[in-house]
Formats: C-alpha cells, sequence, structure tokens
C-alpha cells in the first residue's frame, strides 16, 4: 500500500493527509516500544507498515465532535494492527523453535538419567553451546508464548505486553473507557441496569434478583447478555465505530432503540464532560 496517498476529508481542522503526517512520530514510538519487548527475528518495518496502516485509516474514521483527541485515537488503532500483525506472524522463527525444543529434549534427558533437573550449564555442556545460547533460546520462546495468547479483540497490545507500569495513554484510555461504562450502565434500562448493578457490583446471586425482579434465574442470565452486549457495543459506538456489530435488520424497531440508546449514552458523557466531577472507579472489574 502506498502510504503517502491519504484521503482529505475534514476531520479536528486538519484534513486526513495533514493528521497522518503531523502524527508519524506516534507510529515511530509505538514501534520501537514494541521492538524492545519482543523477539529480536520480529520484523520491524511489517510493525511499521500495519502502524501506517492503522494511523491513515484513523485519520479518515476520526470524529472530532465525539470529544477524543486524535492522538488517543489514532494510538488504540496502532497498536491493534500492531496486534494483528503480531498475531499473524509466526512467533518464533523455525530455528528458534528447532533450538528451543532440541534444548528441551536434552534438558528431558539428562534429568531421567541422573534423577534430577539438569541446570544451563549441563545442557549447554551436551549441546556443545554457550550458557547464553541456551538462556536466550528460553527467553525467546517465552517471549512467544506470552505475545501469542489468545487475548480479546477488545485489549489494547499495552495491556498484552508485560510492562512495570501503564504508559500515560493507557492510563487516559482506561480512564476513560471507565467514564462511558459509568454513563452506559446509567443509561441502560431499569430491569437490565438493576441486572448488571446487582450482580457486578453489589454481587447478589442470581436467585436474589430473580426473586426481586420476579423471574426466572434463567432470564436474568439472558438480561446480563443482553445488556453486557449493549453495554460493549455502546463503548465500541464511542471509541471505535469501526467494531460496532451491525444489526440484522437496520431499520428495524431493535435497531433504533439501540440507536437512541446510544445517543442517550453520548448526551451524558457531553454533559459529564462539560462539568467537573469525581468518576467513579468501582466498575474497574468489568472494564
Amino acid at each position: 500500500m502506498d502510504h503517502t496517498r491519504v484521503a482529505t476529508q475534514p476531520a479536528g481542522g486538519m484534513n486526513s493527509e495533514e493528521l497522518v503526517e503531523q502524527h508519524l512520530p506516534l507510529v515511530g514510538h509505538i514501534v520501537r516500544e514494541t521492538a524492545a519487548r519482543v523477539p529480536a527475528h520480529v520484523d520491524k518495518e511489517d510493525l511499521r507498515s500495519a502502524g501506517l496502516v492503522a494511523l491513515v485509516t484513523a485519520s479518515r474514521a476520526f470524529d472530532p465532535e465525539r470529544g477524543i483527541p486524535f492522538a488517543r485515537y489514532a494510538s488504540t488503532r496502532i497498536r491493534g494492527a500492531i496486534v494483528d500483525e503480531l498475531r499473524s506472524a509466526d512467533w518464533a522463527s523455525r530455528a528458534v523453535r528447532r533450538r528451543g525444543r532440541d534444548i528441551e529434549t536434552v534438558r528431558s534427558t539428562l534429568a531421567a538419567s541422573r534423577r534430577r533437573a539438569p541446570d544451563d550449564a549441563e545442557v549447554a555442556a551436551e549441546l556443545g553451546i554457550s550458557v547464553a545460547e541456551v538462556r536466550r533460546s528460553a527467553e525467546d520462546l517465552a517471549r512467544a508464548s506470552v505475545l501469542s495468547l489468545d487475548i480479546d479483540a477488545d485489549q489494547t497490545f499495552a495491556e498484552v505486553l508485560p510492562t512495570t507500569e501503564p504508559t500515560p495513554d493507557v492510563q487516559l484510555e482506561k480512564r476513560e473507557r471507565l467514564e462511558y461504562l459509568d454513563e452506559a450502565i446509567c443509561e441502560l434500562p431499569d430491569r437490565l441496569r438493576l441486572v448488571i448493578r446487582g450482580y457486578f457490583i453489589d454481587e447478589r446471586p442470581m436467585a436474589e434478583l430473580a426473586d426481586e425482579l420476579g423471574v426466572t434465574e434463567s432470564r436474568i442470565s439472558q438480561m446480563r447478555a443482553e445488556a453486557l452486549v449493549l453495554l460493549k457495543d455502546a463503548l465500541n459506538h464511542a471509541l471505535d465505530p469501526d467494531l460496532v456489530a451491525q444489526p440484522a435488520r437496520p431499520d428495524g424497531c431493535a435497531a433504533r432503540r439501540r440507536d437512541t440508546y446510544f445517543r442517550a449514552v453520548a448526551e451524558r458523557h457531553a454533559a459529564n464532560q462539560a462539568r467537573p466531577r469525581v468518576r467513579r472507579a468501582v466498575l474497574d472489574g468489568i472494564a
């Protein structure tokens, strides 16, 4: 793909091409951050290409009226694209995997013959390689295992990679998701809101909620699932519209009710942003 050719629709006072040019360093920063945490054989140019494509896509989809800074919006898209690129790659090259299998075979053989776990020096001596190579192989395979986990599609790359503390953009994104989640729960229909608050926040048993609402426990489970779908779609509608599932009947009553719900969440968020207030963090476990 030619990354220099981008659309020119308006976005936040700048067109798409200007947004891309201004935020090119953001791609480089995220790629460098990623490169420090993945095996050395991972092609950094592939990660950069994926990040550039995501930046272009973000510049075209960006809606400044949502009140989200473009850098934050683009960071999420870039990290997601890099996750997809890493998922599609073979986490460890054939040579790395073959070396890892050889080391484990020797380790198992030595353990069986000596009736104890051999140390790295003994394994290295048996294979005729250095201790550093044994340890480097273990590190490469360990990183590959971490990065090849089947993570949830809503997670960001920064949440997957090991790090000592959240980066500022991750903290901002998490706080914003919590804000939208709080507002989305407040806008749920009364019975669905009672189920979500009762089950996840107050930790009430389903049987108790069923008695209060006069329904079966099975119905409470259905209501919980229905509410979670609404909440997920509301967050995606606000923060990443491309992930919103499209209804089977866009003109149907259910679709109209959902759109009304999305608007109510957006209006509540806009009203809350217009006046300072302390945000609740009790929903952290659901976000």
